[in-house]
């Protein structure tokens, strides 16, 4: 394994926090993902149902975990279980864990193969009143029409136990994966550990006429020489005027003298994840209107991280921030306080420049779940992410950091990635 495992204690402790907001006499069954094939026989490798690990710790495919607190028997409260291996997997795909390893891993001491799972769980699903399944109910879920392994099981549960009454699993993750344990918060400093390695090669790779996929690779040879599994997401490698497409990640452009490079990047490390945004000169020193540009996003950025703090509601600091934006759009010259005080109230004019939210939370999902009615907590993770986009000058610019809520503010995750116009001039200077 890549990374190094967290302590059963905290899937002990995350498995006992998700019980204790089940209906009694209720069976939770959560699934792991499925493998995405791609053509042939290819895949793209796989990634843990999040919810999943969250309760268990346990990062291969095919496996489905049993939780029913209130059963008779106690080998039937907490039940693991995972796919058999034999020669032919060893060949082919090697080791998989043994029974011994998942317990060790999850802390659950009853192991057993996926192959018993129909025939164990009738043997108590008759005594239960209730099912908590699991599904993916993040607000921008990209599943679309296709059919996951939670969607199947959701299928084969009701076809088959179709008079109990059903719950979902994700509303009680949601709220419980909200507050991070200083065990994953350890987590996502790693990742982010690692994602200030990568910056900081980069700044000493690029030069004009490079394409942006050669910067994108200094990223990726970072990430997995430190063990990480992947990165967080594509990363956005975009100069000139490609930073002012929010998402591009084509990444196959040249990266050209004058230009400045918005780089939006992100590793995953142990299935936690950093996101982190940073903007840099191609040859090394930003022109004046780089650096107003730059400057006034950084202020919004300092300014606008102090307001994450304890009893703050997401819809109130996201309104103070498009204030801050607004006001150095107007210190940029694009613009002024008349337009300001004329402006359709529900199409406010700093949208043209500044068309996104600012914080979101960060842990096992890039854009972690959570319901953004929920004032600020402590041991919250989020980020601050303000940008100013500039297409008819082709300047696009947002910066990026992660923090943890904590009982006085909170603690930027991401303070040793250079940010300051200064350090990364002379981390870029080439005799160094």
């Amino acid at each position: 394994m890549r990374y190094q495992n967290l302590p059963s204690t905290v899937f002990k402790k995350n498995r006992k926090e998700f019980s204790k907001e089940m209906l009694p006499n209720s069976i939770a069954l959560l699934a792991s993902n499925d493998i995405q094939v791609t053509n042939a026989d290819d895949s793209m490798g796989f990634a843990q149902n999040n919810d999943l690990f969250y309760l268990s710790g346990i990062d291969q495919e095919e496996t489905l975990l049993l939780l029913y607190p209130d059963a008779y028997k106690e080998e039937n409260k907490e039940i693991l279980f995972i796919k058999e291996t034999n020669e032919h997997i060893k060949i082919w795909e090697g080791e998989k864990l043994s029974a011994e390893q998942a317990k060790d891993i999850s802390g659950i001491s009853r192991v057993e193969w996926v192959d018993n799972f129909e025939k164990i769980l009738q043997l108590m699903a008759f005594e239960a009143d209730n099912f908590y399944l699991g599904h993916n109910e993040h607000i921008k879920r990209v599943t679309k029409d296709v059919e996951t392994r939670q969607d199947r099981l959701i299928k084969w549960c009701k076809r088959k136990y179709p008079l109990h009454d059903y719950f979902r699993a994700a509303k009680i993750t949601r709220s419980l994966r909200q507050i991070k344990s200083k065990e994953e918060v350890d987590m996502i400093k790693k990742a982010a550990a690692i994602s200030i390695q990568g910056f900081k090669r980069v700044l000493q790779k690029v030069e004009p006429g490079i394409k942006e996929y050669a910067l994108e690779a200094e990223l990726s040879y970072k990430l997995i020489k430190e063990g990480a599994q992947r990165h967080a997401f594509k990363p956005i490698v975009a100069s000139g005027s490609n930073a002012c497409a929010l998402h591009y990640n084509n990444n196959d452009d040249f990266c050209k003298e004058g230009d400045m490079i918005l780089m939006d990047f992100g590793v995953c490390y142990g299935n936690y994840n950093s996101d982190t945004t940073r903007c840099f000169p191609v040859n090394g020193k930003f022109s004046k209107r780089q650096r107003e540009v730059y400057s006034a996003v950084l202020r919004c950025l300092k300014k606008g991280s102090a307001l994450l703090k304890p009893g703050v509601v997401p819809k109130d600091y996201e309104e103070q921030m498009a204030s801050l934006v607004e006001t150095e759009l107007i210190g940029l010259g694009l613009l002024s306080q008349e337009d300001i005080d004329n402006q359709d109230p529900d199409n406010p004019l700093y949208k043209k420049y500044f068309m996104h939210g600012t914080a979101h939370h960060i842990g096992l999902d890039v854009h972690d779940v959570g319901l953004y009615s929920r004032p600020l907590e402590r041991g919250m993770v989020l980020t601050c992410e303000p940008g100013i986009y500039i297409a008819e000058e082709g300047i696009g610019c947002r910066l990026e950091n992660d923090y943890l809520i904590t009982i006085n503010g909170n603690i930027n995750l991401t303070e040793e990635m250079p940010i300051e116009i200064e350090d990364i001039e002379r981390l870029m200077e080439k005799d160094q």
